[in-house]
């Protein structure tokens, strides 16, 4: 792992569960979950496609893990790739106000 995606994976779990957040919980510890779909017969997907999501959203029975690659966007109404893209877009915020933090130092 380089220490580009080890920080990437530090920065998921910093913002939490995505799933929580989208719901109107934001702040939930998160564990990291690489998808499988689209990446072929089990492989993980890369460290910058994962999703950070709490246990339960995670492998919990209301989780990914539990509810299945097809049951889980119907229950959420969200897909895992709308997921990723909501906390890419989230760390790209932490990653700025820590730029403006150190900038005003």
């Amino acid at each position: 792992m380089t220490k580009d995606e080890k920080q990437w994976l530090n920065d998921l779990s910093e913002i939490g569960c995505i799933l929580c957040a989208h719901l109107g919980a934001p702040g939930t510890p998160a564990e990291i979950h690489h998808p499988r779909s689209g990446v072929g017969m089990g492989r993980k997907a890369t460290h910058y496609e994962a999703i950070p999501l709490c246990p339960e959203h995670h492998r919990g029975k209301t989780g990914v893990h539990g509810l299945g690659t097809k049951g889980f966007p119907k229950h959420y109404g969200i897909t895992e790739q709308d997921l990723q893209a909501k906390a890419a877009l989230m760390v790209g915020t932490l990653r700025a106000q820590r730029t403006v933090r150190r900038l005003d130092k």
